[in-house]
C-alpha cells in the first residue's frame, strides 16, 4: 500500500515536499511499517477515504493525534494521502483530467507541509481535512486559484435565486480558494484561472452545472477598503463579488496567519513591510477586528 523506502523519496518530491524533509519522512515510514496497529489504522483510513471518490461532501474525517504521538502522529496523514495516490490518480484518468492539472493539484500536499514547517519548524499537516479535498476529487488547482466542487447553502442559495439565476440551495457551484506561495493575486491571474475553470469543469464534469463561483474569506472584509487603494489586487478581487453576509464573530487569527505565517503572533510585533501587512496589523493595533465574509458572482 505504501511505496517502499527506495521509492518514497521520488513520490514525495513529485508532491513538492521539500528536500529537507525527505529523510525524516522516509525514516518515519519505516517506523510506521513496523507497527501493525498503526498500519491497520492506515489501512482503515485509506479504505474509508477512497470510498465515494469524487462525491461532493462524502470525504474522510481525519483522526486527530495528541502531541504525545510525536513525529509519526503529526505526519500520519501524509502517509494516508500517499497511500491514496493510486486511487485519486485513477479517478482523474477516468474523468480525463489532464496530467498537469492532476500533478499541480496533488502537489498542494507539499505546499501544506511547507506551511506546517513555516509555523512549527517541522514537517506535518496543520489541516489534513483540507488536503483530503484534493485527494478525493473535489478540488483542483487551475492557475492562481483553486476550485472546489460544492453545493449552495441556504443563505447563498437564496441570494443567488433572488438575483434572478435559476439556482438555489443544494445546487452545484464552484468554491473559490486563494493559496499562498503562488504569487500576486492579480486581476489577470484571476481572469486566467476563471477561464481555465470554465473550460475544465465543462469538459470533465458536464453532468454538473457550475454557473456561480462563491468565496468565503477574510479578503471579503469590506474594512480592507479603508486601508488599500481601489486599484490594489485585493480590492479588485473583492469587487468581483456580491457580498451575501459578513460574519459577526471576529476571526483575527486568519488574516494574521495568512499574511504573517503564524496566527499566534503578538499584534504589537507584526511587521509593516507592505500595504497588506500595514493594513492587517494597524487595524488590530487600533483595536479593530477582522471578519470573514461570503460572496458570489456569476460565471
Amino acid at each position: 500500500m505504501l511505496p517502499d523506502a527506495a521509492e518514497l523519496p521520488d513520490v514525495l518530491l513529485d508532491l513538492t515536499v521539500a528536500h529537507e524533509h525527505i529523510n525524516e519522512l522516509v525514516a518515519l515510514r519505516d517506523e510506521l511499517a513496523a507497527d501493525p496497529e498503526t498500519m491497520a489504522l492506515l489501512s482503515r483510513c485509506v479504505a474509508r477515504f477512497v470510498r465515494d471518490m469524487g462525491e461532493i461532501g462524502k470525504g474522510w474525517e481525519p483522526p486527530a493525534f495528541p502531541a504525545s504521538t510525536g513525529a509519526l502522529g503529526r505526519c500520519f496523514h501524509v502517509y494516508v494521502f500517499i497511500a491514496a495516490l493510486p486511487y485519486v490518480r485513477a479517478y482523474h484518468r477516468e474523468r480525463g483530467v489532464p496530467e498537469d492539472v492532476s500533478r499541480r493539484t496533488l502537489a498542494d500536499l507539499g505546499r501544506h507541509v511547507a506551511v506546517h514547517h513555516r509555523r512549527l519548524g517541522t514537517p506535518g499537516l496543520l489541516f489534513p481535512w483540507w488536503i483530503a479535498l484534493h485527494f478525493h476529487g473535489e478540488l483542483f488547482q487551475l492557475g492562481r486559484l483553486q476550485f472546489q466542487r460544492a453545493r449552495l447553502g441556504q443563505r447563498t442559495g437564496r441570494a443567488v435565486a433572488a438575483a434572478g439565476l435559476d439556482l438555489g440551495p443544494g445546487d452545484p457551484y464552484l468554491s473559490l480558494h486563494i493559496t499562498d506561495f503562488r504569487g500576486p493575486l492579480s486581476p489577470s491571474a484571476c481572469d486566467r484561472s476563471l477561464a481555465l475553470a470554465l473550460e475544465f469543469f465543462a469538459r470533465h464534469y458536464p453532468d454538473e452545472r457550475h454557473d456561480v463561483a462563491v468565496c468565503h474569506s477574510w479578503l471579503l472584509d469590506t474594512q480592507l477598503k479603508r486601508y488599500l487603494p481601489a486599484e490594489s489586487n485585493i480590492i479588485r478581487f473583492q469587487d468581483r463579488f456580491e457580498l451575501v453576509y459578513q460574519n459577526q464573530t471576529p476571526d483575527d487569527g486568519v488574516p494574521v496567519g495568512f499574511v504573517f505565517g503564524d496566527p499566534e503572533l503578538a499584534v504589537e510585533e507584526l511587521p509593516r513591510r507592505n500595504s497588506v501587512e500595514r493594513a492587517v496589523g494597524d487595524h488590530l493595533r487600533a483595536g479593530g477586528h477582522w471578519y470573514g465574509g461570503q460572496g458570489w458572482f456569476a460565471l
